[in-house]
């Protein structure tokens, strides 16, 4: 009889490359003090439950030379959820910085300046950027897809993976450790604090610094019955009208009066516009239109236009009304930008002008920091922003089997809480613009005052300028100089 013919092998699973590592040697100027520093930018395989790649995280590491095993370390990100690094990285927090204009101004087309950044802090601490899955150059691993990355959970689990990860390969287990996130950056790093410290992980940090923080997202929740974000918002409103000319107030154009001018407008917002909103069709007309005359002097707009959004002021309207007389609208990230639009009739603003008038600054010099600098020699792009991964980023994390899951909002502001009150020695920093209609400084406030956070040991500090503050000269000076009181001094 003829041999049966042998069922086919399936062809074996091609083996994962091994992780890249591109390594580049520097030196600069950091606070007076010359270092010479090195750049590790590498893929590093972050394990999942049984000890298989889950992701593979690429970050940019600069390390002083020569290596301490006890010199601090800060891992740092940004947000989106969807973007990569390069705003801290090319911003305020990496060796070198992009140059843009400082007074709100857009910077316009290329080539732009990039120069050595005194105000990086190399010279107290390590500082390693990290791009979570899907941004950069980072992506899941193994048989896991892309979207398995995507979530408050899963970032949180895979980027506190990174650290412990990163912790090991450089034997830096001793070293001093913090987190310095900005925007959603801030609820990945109170999230990953808590990963790090909770269930005998053992990875207490010594600091954590937020930069333009959202941690309750009910803050900004813009919907029909939850007035709080309105309340919240307020004095961004009244600081951006005062910036631009359309309300006054004695002495606001000193740093004094402007202070005391938002210190009302907070007064306000939660002693009496709040309440009215609450009240809704309770309120009697005369105190409607009280509300609404004082409304009108501290956002700029006009008591008529109040009066018909029913006391309601959402962000987008206000950046498309507030200068609509001039046909301009204003900034999201910062609301000393302004731009014109194709309809000046619209609701909404076509576009973020202070988003347009700057990204290019970045992506560009980025890339051109990560290729040509640190000498990233890859044909792959570098992924800034991943629209698919803030379409699909699953809020309240996986569904548990037999468990019923409430419909609800993220606040990890609890989390923060939580891990001040297990590790007393631990500091929270968090850096607020003025001009923030993104993460407005008092919904912060607000957010502070009411999860069980000791008050005591966060420091809030305010800049003259938006969600990146580091866009505006004197607040970057005191950002970086902030950033320095967070961290020990290496000595």
């Amino acid at each position: 009889m003829p041999d049966e013919p042998k069922p086919a092998e399936k062809p074996a699973e091609k083996p994962a490359e091994p992780p890249a590592r591109f390594e580049t040697k520097h030196e600069g100027t950091f606070a007076g003090s010359t270092i010479a520093y090195r750049c590790v930018a590498a893929e590093l395989d972050v394990p999942d439950a049984e000890g298989k790649p889950r992701a593979r995280i690429f970050s940019f590491s600069y390390l002083a030379e020569p290596a301490d095993a006890r010199r601090p370390v800060i891992f740092a990100f940004n947000g989106g959820p969807g973007s990569a690094s390069l705003w801290l990285h090319m911003g305020v927090l990496g060796p070198r910085r992009v140059v843009c204009p400082s007074d709100g101004s857009p910077a316009g087309s290329g080539p732009y300046d990039v120069v050595d950044n005194e105000l990086c802090p190399l010279e107290r601490a390590d500082i390693v950027f990290i791009d979570p899955p899907g941004t950069g150059y980072s992506a899941m691993a193994g048989t896991y897809k892309p979207e398995d990355g995507w979530g408050l959970e899963q970032d949180s689990e895979i980027v506190a993976g990174f650290i412990k990860t990163w912790l090991t390969a450089h034997k830096r287990w001793s070293s001093p450790r913090y987190l310095v996130g900005e925007s959603y950056g801030t609820t990945r790093a109170v999230a990953v604090a808590g990963k790090l410290a909770g269930g005998l992980a053992g990875v207490a940090l010594n600091g954590i610094g937020l930069v333009s923080a959202i941690l309750d997202f009910h803050t900004a929740r813009f919907q029909a019955g939850n007035p709080l974000p309105d309340a919240s918002y307020l004095p961004t409103y009244t600081a951006t009208a005062l910036h631009h000319g359309l309300i006054q107030a004695p002495d606001a154009q000193t740093k004094e009066g402007r202070d005391k001018l938002l210190a009302e407008s907070r007064r306000f917002a939660m002693m009496e516009y709040l309440p009215a909103l609450v009240a809704a069709s309770r309120l009697a007309p005369a105190e409607t239109a009280r509300i609404a005359k004082r409304l009108s002097q501290l956002t700029g707009l006009s008591e008529s236009w109040l009066t018909r959004t029913r006391l309601r002021i959402e962000p987008g309207r206000y950046r498309k009304e507030l200068l609509r007389a001039k046909g301009l609208t204003i900034g999201r990230f910062d609301s000393r930008y302004t731009g014109r639009d194709y309809d000046e009739a619209g609701e909404l603003p076509d576009a973020d002008p202070s988003s347009y008038g700057m990204d290019s600054a970045f992506v560009s010099t980025a890339n051109d920091h990560i290729g040509r600098v640190l000498g990233v020699d890859w044909q792959r792009p570098y992924t800034v922003f991943n629209r698919k991964a803030l379409e699909n980023w699953d809020w309240l994390g996986p569904k548990k089997e037999g468990v019923m899951r409430w419909p609800g909002y993220v606040n990890v502001a609890p989390t923060l809480g939580q891990v001040l009150r297990e590790n007393p020695a631990l500091r929270v920093w968090i850096a607020n613009g003025i001009y923030d209609l993104a993460t407005p400084f008092h919904a912060v406030e607000n957010t502070i005052a009411g999860n069980g956070i000791e008050t005591a040991r966060v420091r809030m500090t305010y800049y003259d300028a938006g969600h990146m503050m580091y866009l505006h000269a004197p607040s970057l000076a005191a950002l970086g100089a902030d950033l320095r009181e967070l961290v020990h001094p290496a000595a």
